[in-house]
């Protein structure tokens, strides 16, 4: 059943949800650019150049956190719609552009589920299934480590930091392409070849057979 829409401004670009708060973004194959832990301009004072070609081909942006500045949160949105959730770093500015704890939305058929802090390595996919029980695809941050991970039909993503790599061998991204019942996640390292990213990793979540 399609749900009846009310507007919700997210950044500079229109998103919608149903009456039971959940937002909604419709399409066939829907392309995804998911980051965390920009951290402008207190680490960095602006987004990389190489994120440039991504947000080209993105019909949707997802930040999970550690923005810092609202003003990174528009600049993405001049490119797609921007769906972001607070991280510990995050100050009251990020709160009122519009980003919460917690995200539940469905994008290109696929029920998508964000939060910055996923907590402890040890006990995270099931700590994750009590957080976001209907959810398919999982996006979180904080550690700056990027990583892909199954846990049954469900695909749990960091994205890591196009920022602040710490001690990964380059900053990176993650590309989500989303059709209904499935979600193909690939990790990019930015800088990584001439084109300016290499593959680093990838994971298919397909419906069951």
């Amino acid at each position: 059943m399609t749900p009846s829409l009310c507007g919700v401004w997210v950044g500079r670009r229109r998103a919608s949800r149903d009456p039971g708060g959940r937002r909604s973004v419709r399409g066939h194959m829907t392309v995804a650019m998911i980051l965390a832990d920009t951290h402008v301009p207190r680490f960095r004072r602006e987004l990389p150049a190489e994120l440039e070609p991504h947000l080209a081909t993105s019909d949707v942006v997802f930040h999970a956190g550690d923005v810092t500045d609202p003003a990174v949160l528009d600049q993405l949105a001049v490119h797609a719609p921007v769906f972001a959730v607070l991280g510990n770093a995050d100050g009251p500015g990020v709160a009122l552009w519009g980003a919460v704890e917690r995200l539940e939305v469905d994008v290109g058929g696929v029920a998508v589920a964000m939060v910055h802090d996923a907590g402890p390595v040890r006990g995270r996919p099931a700590r994750l299934r009590r957080w976001f029980p209907d959810a398919q695809l999982v996006i979180y941050g904080h550690s700056h480590i990027p990583q892909i991970a199954r846990d049954g039909e469900r695909v749990l993503v960091n994205p890591g930091s196009p920022t602040w790599k710490r001690r990964q061998p380059h900053p990176t991204v993650a590309i989500a392409r989303l059709a209904p019942g499935r979600a193909d996640v690939t990790l990019v390292a930015l800088g990584a070849q001439p084109a300016g990213a290499a593959t680093v990793g990838e994971c298919r979540s397909t419906p069951p057979a």
